[in-house]
């Protein structure tokens, strides 16, 4: 043809045999993403047959990590980061550091060298966040305790990746690579240099881009023009993740996620979320597809031992570290169970993290495709763990002593405090969740004199509660053991404001067998699962759309009552 038409036919043949493999895998009753990956394979160098563009695919993908990174950040606040930073800032600094040397202890092992075996270790050590989100995101915890705990512990380590981005070029010489540029004291310039360059990008991402960005957005919705609010919305997603990357050094993923945080702080933020939905879902299909055409499945036949080795460590290592150390944090098994599940995987870091390894003489080639099926085969298996989660959980409680007492064990957060006073504890209403829709009703309550107390999973924000001689007892009320002590067998009212209704049903069947007359109010963003928990609990369901949509017509009647009758 008289001109290159390689991006189109790329386009085409990934979404085409995505789609195509995506039905078959959902027939066969697999997650669609296994299908996205076969496709890759199929259309990859490593297959006989027709074989896309793999540096546009790759390039194609790094566009659905924005949009997808940008998706997290307008749904993820600061404020949500800084409520979850007891448990993710240890719990993924010390998940990494023991993944990496259960890494290099097995590339020790196989007589690769000391740098071989840190970039490989690190390359395991690190989950996806575009593999987390789907996951959360198809199961409706997003927006839940544990999935702020999850998508905050690999926010976590994404910063970490991104020092290590920088690191290892100063450290290739001694690690026994190529030194390149980089010589004797240049470790402490680029640290740093490193520091600098990413606490300046967030610096100005949080006093200069939290005010401008919002504002522009608003100029742009003014217009009336929806194709232009799509597109400053892109814009801001690409441009400002493109340019925190050749202006601070920081990755494409890290921009756009605090390009969706400061966004979050407009109003528009819900339609935003919106607009871009439908293209960061084409673009997260090309992701997967980028990924499988990486992949030479010859791997799997001349390496079976050392593929089995970096399976084990992705799916069983890392996840029962992180599921110990969850444990050791205090916080619930079903919490620890979701941060292994979402652990059991890696992604694109681990790519570019094997890729520059290359680049600088240090991760043998073998090691690239070892990382690479670990990736194929930890993505098609998550979610399955995922539903393996509750079944799970059910099991350990029923066979195991030790699971129960792990549970809840010399957990002083976990009862209430002997100085709480019966009257206290009298026909109080039990509250569960103290989030953004808990901690207003909590306000009301507390003006009006009417005793509660709060059921939450954020020790945190327990603790923080005790201390203003608020009773919170800390843990799932969907755990029998805390509405017990929340005293519910005496509480006149349950409000469950917590936007996760999953476990809903099992909190109010517990409150119902220990107080057969008692009130249960709940929350709920949809009119059919609204319906349902009527019918199944016969509870008082409010939906959030519905009740701003009566406030609103209520202070609109109310003012054109108060206006003057017009003659």
């Amino acid at each position: 043809m008289p001109h290159n038409i390689s991006l189109i036919t790329t386009i085409a043949a990934a979404l085409g045999s995505g789609l195509l493999f995506g039905m078959l895998a959902v027939r066969m009753r697999l997650p669609a993403l296994v299908g996205y990956l076969a496709a890759g394979v199929l259309i990859g160098p490593a297959t006989p047959g027709f074989v896309a563009d793999v540096a546009l695919a790759s390039q194609l993908a790094e566009i659905g990590v924005m949009l997808l990174m940008f998706g997290v950040g307008l749904h993820f606040s600061l404020d949500d980061l800084m409520e979850v930073k007891g448990i993710a800032l240890p719990g993924a600094v010390l998940q990494i550091t023991v993944a990496t040397l259960m890494g290099m202890g097995v590339s020790h092992l196989w007589g690769w060298g000391l740098g071989a075996g840190l970039v490989f270790g690190l390359a395991l050590s690190v989950a996806s966040t575009v593999v987390l989100l789907r996951a959360l995101e198809d199961r409706g915890q997003l927006d839940s305790f544990n999935g702020r705990i999850a998508v905050g512990w690999l926010v976590v380590e994404d910063l970490v990746t991104v020092l290590m981005l920088v690191l290892l070029p100063a450290l290739a010489g001694p690690l026994g690579g190529n030194a390149g540029d980089a010589a004797g004291g240049s470790l402490w310039l680029a640290l740093g240099k490193t520091l600098l360059l990413v606490g300046a990008f967030i610096a100005f991402m949080l006093v200069v881009g939290r005010k401008l960005f919002p504002w522009f957005l608003w100029r742009v919705a003014k217009t009336g023009s929806r194709e232009l609010f799509t597109l400053s919305v892109i814009t801001a997603a690409v441009g400002i993740a493109y340019g925190s990357s050749e202006l601070f050094g920081v990755s494409f993923a890290l921009g756009a996620f605090f390009a969706g945080m400061v966004l979050r702080e407009s109003a528009l933020s819900h339609r935003a979320a919106e607009e871009t939905l439908p293209l960061r879902d084409a673009f997260s299909v090309l992701f997967f597809v980028s990924v499988g055409m990486l992949f030479d499945p010859r791997v799997l036949v001349e390496h079976p031992i050392e593929v089995l080795a970096v399976v084990a460590i992705v799916l069983f290592g890392k996840s029962l570290a992180a599921f110990i150390l969850v444990l050791a944090l205090r916080y619930p098994l079903n919490t620890a169970i979701t941060v292994s599940a979402s652990l059991a995987q890696i992604g694109e870091f681990s790519f570019i993290l094997a890729a520059l390894g290359m680049s600088l003489g240090l991760l043998p080639e073998l090691g690239q495709n070892l990382i690479l099926a670990g990736a194929i085969i930890s993505i098609a298996v998550n979610p399955l763990m995922f539903k393996a989660i509750n079944p799970l959980q059910e099991w350990l409680r029923s066979k195991s002593d030790l699971a129960r007492k792990l549970e809840r064990s010399a957990d002083p957060l976990a009862e209430l405090p002997t100085t709480v006073t019966h009257e206290r504890l009298t026909g109080q209403v039990v509250l569960v969740g103290y989030g953004r829709v808990g901690r207003r009703i909590a306000e009301e309550l507390s003006r009006e004199g009417v005793h509660y107390v709060v059921a939450e999973q954020n020790r945190e924000m327990v603790e923080e509660l005790r201390r203003h001689d608020q009773p919170a007892v800390a843990g799932n009320a969907a755990d029998p053991a805390v509405l017990i002590q929340a005293h519910i067998a005496r509480a006149s009212m349950l409000v469950i404001a917590t936007p996760d209704t999953f476990h809903v049903r099992a909190m109010i069947k517990t409150a119902k067998a220990l107080n057969p007359d008692i009130r249960c109010v709940v929350r709920t963003h949809s009119e059919e699962e609204a319906r349902l928990l009527r019918e199944e609990t016969g509870g008082t369901v409010f939906v959030g759309e519905r009740e701003l949509a009566r406030s609103m017509t209520d202070h609109v009647l109310n003012g054109l009552a108060a206006a003057p009758t017009a003659h």
